[in-house]
């Protein structure tokens, strides 16, 4: 059985021209998404003021910036994507654990995209269709779904799997638009926000809704791990792109100019108008697509909402379709392609229901951010400790496609990193089942309940332990 296609095998030197520019660009460009705008929106809404929001992403960003730079080395020195360097460590076949949950968490992704371009059209069409707003339901009460988001969700869905169908290079032109349109769409926001509210001072002004500081520190810890937990995909699998870096120092650089800074400043954007909507509306609005729809002039909807609409596409595209596609193609090189790939994204992407993941923040953060770090986070801890504590930043790039080499282990799983990833999962198994109201958070278990809120750097450090453990008692056996 072959364990390589083209998709996942080594780029040689020579195409690897991407300089520190390209990394710096493409945080740019993945960080002015709306979901930026909302994790910095839905900060305000839980309670915090803007320089409280504003921290705690620049300090969440530059925390996953560390294992984005560990984790992206060793996409620049041996040029493989994030499913294959998994080998190392997990093992050939076992590999395919990180890159399945990987892709599981970016159908989530795709799904939340897609709701949110659909949405747009639906705002678009709500303007000259008023009617389509009060079409009778057709979904049971529990999915949370009117008929008229859904009809034009469903449309939206349907363009993405077009797009799958006509291959990722139908996607440039968008990806350049969206460069170009969303700086100026949120310097336009920003503009509206400050203009409405006379000056920055009334945005600036609003208070806390914490009323001490037991209060503020409750809601911090788990907001900071939402926020590592927001580009905790990316941190794992960053060889995807860095397997393209001309040098260590070009993705090093390029990555730390780009990251933490796009991300601060596009969440001061969504702070600001957020705190916004309250002095001008009364009430927080976080979702910038239920904003742009209030405003009074058809064509300025239209234009908006088609707006972001297409740049939503060419993210999605992008961002939550390429990794995946290779994840799944890991699991069978000669039978699942690009398109095959892109295909089961989607259907994955509407099951998991994305319109409920981010109906709140509360449900945005707690529910969908921290769950999948504590999935994400024990994986990054096993990788990085075996790159760089166990084989000391060296592979053998043969044996990572060969059945005959050393990281088939055990018929292709090295069953330590299986126990150090459940090891890590486990303390926060508790804190998850809390939230979706399957335990008591105040029962005999609310002090385990109590990790969860940490669930990234607990599942991290409690893996890399381990496997470190796991990988010395057997190599001292050996």
């Amino acid at each position: 059985m072959s364990y390589s296609n083209e998709d996942l095998a080594a780029v040689p030197l020579e195409k690897r021209t991407w300089e520190t520019w390209n990394f710096a660009a493409l945080w740019i460009s993945m960080s002015l998404c709306i979901p930026t705008y909302m994790l910095a929106s839905s900060l305000i809404e839980g309670g915090m003021n803007w320089w409280q929001a504003i921290l705690t992403i620049f300090l969440g960003n530059s925390i996953v910036l560390v294992p984005m730079l560990l984790n992206g080395h060793a996409g620049t020195k041996y040029g493989i994507p994030f499913p294959v360097f998994a080998r190392a460590s997990f093992g050939i076949r076992g590999a395919n654990l990180p890159a399945l949950l990987r892709a599981i968490v970016a159908c989530g992704w795709f799904g939340i995209q897609t709701w949110i371009g659909g949405f747009a059209i639906f705002q678009l069409c709500k303007v000259w269709l008023p009617e389509i707003a009060g079409l009778p339901a057709i979904f049971p009460p529990s999915w949370g779904l009117e008929t008229g988001p859904a009809i034009t969700f469903f449309a939206f869905w349907l363009l993405n799997m077009y797009v799958v169908y006509l291959g990722v290079d139908s996607i440039k032109k968008l990806l350049v638009f969206k460069a170009i349109f969303l700086p100026v769409a949120a310097l336009a926001l920003l503009w509206w926000a400050i203009s409405a509210s006379h000056g920055l001072g009334p945005i600036l002004n609003q208070p806390s809704k914490f009323t001490n500081s037991d209060q503020f520190w409750a809601y911090f810890f788990p907001a900071l791990t939402g926020m590592v937990g927001f580009w905790a995909t990316l941190s794992l699998n960053i060889p995807d792109f860095t397997r393209y870096a001309k040098s260590q120092k070009a993705q090093i650089r390029g990555q730390a100019i780009g990251l933490p800074a796009s991300m601060t400043l596009f969440a001061f954007v969504g702070v600001a108008v957020t705190s916004a909507t309250t002095i001008v509306f009364g009430q927080t609005i976080w979702d910038p697509v239920i904003l742009a729809g209030k405003f009074d002039s058809k064509i300025l909807v239209t234009l908006a909402m088609t707006a972001v609409a297409i740049s939503t596409l060419a993210t999605n595209i992008a961002a939550n379709i390429v990794s995946p596609a290779n994840d799944f193609s890991n699991l069978s090189p000669q039978k699942i392609s690009f398109r095959v790939g892109g295909y089961i994204t989607g259907v994955i992407g509407i099951l998991i229901f994305p319109w409920k993941l981010i109906a709140d923040p509360q449900g945005y953060i707690f529910k969908w951010l921290i769950a999948y770090s504590s999935l994400l986070g024990p994986i990054g801890g096993i990788m990085i400790a075996d790159y760089f504590l166990i084989r000391k930043k060296e592979l053998k790039l043969a044996d990572l496609y060969s059945a005959d080499g050393q990281y088939w282990f055990t018929n292709g799983v090295n069953t330590n990193a299986v126990i150090a990833f459940l090891i890590g999962v486990l303390p926060n198994a508790p804190g998850f089942l809390a939230e979706i109201g399957w335990l008591d958070k105040n029962g005999s278990l609310r002090h385990l309940v109590g990790l969860y809120h940490y669930a990234w750097f607990i599942g991290f450090f409690v893996s890399a332990f381990v496997y470190w453990a796991l990988m010395k008692k057997s190599s001292s056996r050996s």
